[in-house]
């Protein structure tokens, strides 16, 4: 009975496997009758075995880093604000500016901005910045808006972070903070990072704030009992330590990084190279500037902050007089003292400099407080003693009345189009005009083995005329003190 069943259900085993083997066989046939009526649409596009087995490619699945980038530009954008600023003095359409600068910020920094309002007030609440009445109302429009966070247009103490906060139970930040994002985001050099850093612990130190256990003491002499002496430290109190103590490392790299910094400047100074600063307003147009100046090549974006780190290149006056052109921080009405005192290492490419060109923008609803602001950071630095020219900027977009208005103020200007390329070329012929030049004039024979001397005064004087004789170079230029040394041994007899 076991082995009569066992036999016939191997047979049915071996029929089955017989049956498989000759189904797989007529698959692998690749001769299959195979009819397009029938078949054609039942089984769709028909591929040959390696293409059946190829790899393919799925569209929409690449990481590349552009992708990435939009992808996290999306995220950041989901960060919904409303803004808030408290108006002291000046007129209505100056706070207005002031919020709808605030709101470029906060776009800048990836936010979408849904709502803004002002507040009509002597001098901001000491407790909730706006008052506590106003404050539900806030609450009340951030319900109705569904934003998570509110932005303050002014620097808010710690105390009016927390009492704000607490009304309107979302998140709330101030101006300084969100510039300081925005620094954070667009700093690319090891120093412009350093710097951002510094201004942003300097920032947090006092707002850290701690509950539960941050505030609980800390045991201090190993397992308690002895050697324990006080109440003890609590982590809040560590925290602020050693964010101090990487405060002072941090400002000991700057320095170091000064210090190469420093030892460029002197170099240019030694060869009596001039030095021009780029300052203005952020989105003013520096960077435009700087590469219709000179092909620099520098980040040109319609954003504010754009570009953080100095650049500096080299360029040549119309008379072919070489000198430098630094592109600086941009600046901002309120600018947080923390990024000023930070970034002061940079500022000071503006402080050494022989001619600051001041860029303001022409299209901007209010240019006058444009250039105020900027004046005041100029100030700060202590360089009010540098020579300025007014380069209005974006003429090409601006109002002419504004163009005129602001030529007839400063009489020191030049309205251009980095753009365009108008009025660059009257750009350079002022500042070749402008620039200092050496102080001694000379005329020296200087024979062919001594043509360094010929190339010095083409790289840092000014040369007149120039004639090869048999004797030598007859050489007539403008030099410094320390050149004119060098060339006097080689002056005719008859010019002395």
């Amino acid at each position: 009975m076991t082995s009569s069943s066992s036999s016939s259900q191997a047979t049915e085993r071996l029929a089955h496997t017989y049956a498989e083997g000759l189904r797989a066989d007529a698959l692998m046939e690749e001769d299959v009758a195979w009819s397009h009526e029938i078949d054609g649409e039942r089984d769709g596009d028909q591929f040959d075995r390696s293409e059946r087995a190829a790899l393919r490619r799925v569209a929409g699945l690449s990481t590349e880093l552009e992708d990435v980038t939009e992808v996290e530009y999306r995220q950041l954008r989901l960060e919904r604000v409303v803004l808030v600023g408290v108006w002291t003095s000046g007129t209505v359409q100056d706070a207005e500016n002031s919020l709808a600068e605030l709101a470029a910020l906060a776009e800048t920094a990836g936010a979408v901005v849904l709502d803004g309002v002002i507040q009509r007030r002597d001098k901001p609440d000491a407790a909730t910045y706006i008052g506590s009445g106003k404050a539900d109302e806030l609450r009340d429009i951030v319900l109705e808006t569904g934003a998570d966070t509110v932005i303050c247009d002014g620097e808010l103490s710690p105390g009016q972070l927390i009492h704000l906060e607490d009304v309107v139970k979302v998140k709330v930040i101030d101006r300084t903070a969100l510039i300081l994002d925005i620094f954070a985001q667009h700093a690319k050099s090891r120093e412009g990072k350093a710097q951002v850093a510094l201004a942003q612990m300097q920032y947090m130190l006092p707002r850290l704030r701690g509950w539960g256990q941050s505030l609980s003491r800390q045991m201090g002499g190993g397992s308690g009992g002895l050697a324990t002496r006080g109440p003890g430290e609590t982590k809040i109190e560590t925290d602020r330590r050693r964010i101090r103590e990487k405060m002072a490392k941090m400002r000991r790299e700057i320095a170091e990084m000064k210090t190469g910094r420093e030892i460029k400047r002197q170099e240019r100074r030694r060869h009596k190279v001039p030095s021009v600063a780029i300052a203005g307003y952020t989105n003013a147009g520096k960077s435009s500037l700087l590469n219709r100046l000179t092909g620099a090549g520098v980040l040109v974006e319609n954003a504010l902050f754009a570009t953080l780190d100095p650049t500096v290149r080299r360029a040549e006056t119309p008379s072919g007089r070489l000198y430098t052109l630094a592109d600086t921080v941009g600046f901002v009405r309120h600018l947080p003292h923390h990024l000023v005192e930070a970034f002061r290492s940079t500022m000071e490419e503006v402080g050494d400099s022989d001619l600051i060109l001041h860029v303001v923008d022409g299209s901007h609803p209010n240019p006058e407080e444009q250039l105020a602001a900027v004046r005041e950071v100029i100030r700060d630095v202590g360089a009010t003693d540098v020579p300025e020219i007014v380069v209005i900027n974006k003429a090409d977009a601006a109002d002419p009345l504004v163009l005129q208005r602001l030529l007839r103020i400063e009489k020191h200007s030049i309205a251009v189009s980095a753009r365009t390329g108008r009025g660059i070329a009257e750009l350079r012929a002022l500042i070749d005009n402008e620039l200092p030049r050496p102080s001694v004039e000379i005329e020296a024979l200087v024979p062919y083995t001594h043509g360094k001397l010929v190339a010095r005064a083409h790289t840092e004087g000014e040369v007149i005329s120039e004639e090869h004789t048999a004797e030598g170079t007859l050489l007539k230029a403008r030099v410094h003190e320390e050149l004119a040394a060098d060339l006097a041994p080689y002056v005719p007899a008859a010019a002395l």
